[in-house]
């Protein structure tokens, strides 16, 4: 008889915004029970998020360490069957490790890891133990992504030649932008890239993961805008990809005003798409030789891999939450066959990561190109 998985959880403490969407994501499928975690270093704040969640106070556990030991400690049929990590960047690495040496899955925040040689150890303890790992690069759950990505698979828009990304929020142009603001600036915490670690992945891995090309060499900019500040908080990528194709990241979280503005154009040889995380149920499509479409998710026109990652009928929106459920049904579907699944992995984790030294080591550097 099938039962629910049972998750625990590494973080998402007091005001930590994206603790809690994992949280709701997590229940969206009905697969998925939090049983156990660790959220935060303040043990009464951390037994206080586990009282909310009607936990049993047994396992609100003190450290990852101590929740590791206690899992282990109970019969097979109580342990959790995966851990969701969503604390600050230092510790991505660290957690997933001690979890996976344990035998447990684990679902982690991106990056990965602090650096590339990280993100290649914690691959091989995943191959050597054979166990499933999931980065949550949610931006590749959206329905009209993955139309996106089956339309340039078909070869709709023929041999790509240009990709353009933008990723602008506003939420850094001060210089105290709050708690969950300070640790993405400190270098002990986020690791050596601010802006382009926190916002510049995600486009990185959108680039790869809808249009299959990869990223092979990089010239790079980042700047850091507000004084005090040790790492960027903006920053520009050219690129140069796989298939002869271009392409150009803007990054900034200092573009005063702006919400969560991010936005993916692709330009082929015969059309174009443009998809808007703000209007994220529409995807646009152009060429020289017919009206502009607006393919709407639900709507005529999108095909099996929009239906897939859809839960509602047209003119219901779905958005940001239903985009990491999308992951969390793909990696729970994984956890119940024992394959992995469609969703990002250990993989894009040792990508992302060469692709920050890259552009750090680029930026700081006199080299016009850096390759990948």
């Amino acid at each position: 008889m099938k039962r629910k998985i049972r998750m625990g959880m590494i973080g998402g403490g007091p005001g930590a915004f994206i603790g809690e969407v994992h949280r709701i994501a997590a229940r969206m499928g009905g697969q998925i029970d939090l049983v156990a975690g660790v959220f935060g270093r303040d043990p009464k704040k951390s037994r206080e998020i586990a009282d909310s969640l009607f936990l049993c106070p047994d396992r609100c556990y003190a450290d990852y360490a101590s929740m590791v030991a206690g899992e282990l400690g109970l019969p097979v049929n109580e342990r959790i069957d995966f851990v969701c990590i969503c604390t600050p960047n230092h510790l991505h690495f660290p957690v997933s490790k001690a979890f996976l040496e344990a035998g447990f899955h684990v679902l982690c925040e991106k990056p990965v890891a602090m650096s590339s040689a990280e993100a290649l150890a914690l691959q091989k303890i995943i191959e050597s133990k054979g166990l499933l790992f999931c980065l949550m690069h949610n931006y590749s759950g959206y329905p009209m992504i993955q139309q996106a990505r089956q339309a340039i698979a078909d070869g709709m828009l023929g041999r790509l030649r240009k990709i353009n990304v933008e990723y602008s929020l506003g939420w850094l142009a001060a210089p105290n932008a709050g708690k969950q603001a300070s640790w993405r600036v400190d270098p002990k915490q986020a690791g050596i890239s601010g802006c382009m670690a926190d916002i510049g992945t995600h486009a990185q891995h959108l680039i790869e993961h809808v249009t299959g090309l990869k990223i092979l060499q990089i010239s790079a900019d980042l700047s850091t805008f507000v004084e005090g500040r040790a790492l960027d908080d903006d920053g520009s990528v050219m690129m140069r990809l796989s298939d002869g194709a271009r392409g150009v990241i803007f990054a900034s979280e200092v573009a005063t005003g702006e919400e969560n503005n991010f936005i993916l154009k692709i330009y082929g040889d015969k059309a174009a798409l443009e998809w808007r995380q703000q209007t994220p149920e529409e995807l646009i499509i152009r060429s020289n030789d017919a009206p502009m479409q607006i393919l709407r998710r639900g709507w005529p026109g999108t095909g099996e891999a929009a239906a897939k990652f859809s839960r509602l009928p047209a003119g219901h929106p779905e958005g940001f939450i239903e985009a990491f459920a999308n992951i969390y049904d793909a990696f729970v579907e994984a956890i119940r066959s024992g394959k992995p699944g469609d969703y990002p992995g250990i993989e894009e984790g040792v990508s992302e990561m060469r692709f920050l030294e890259a552009v750090v080591a680029n930026s700081n550097g006199n080299e016009k190109w850096t390759n990948i």
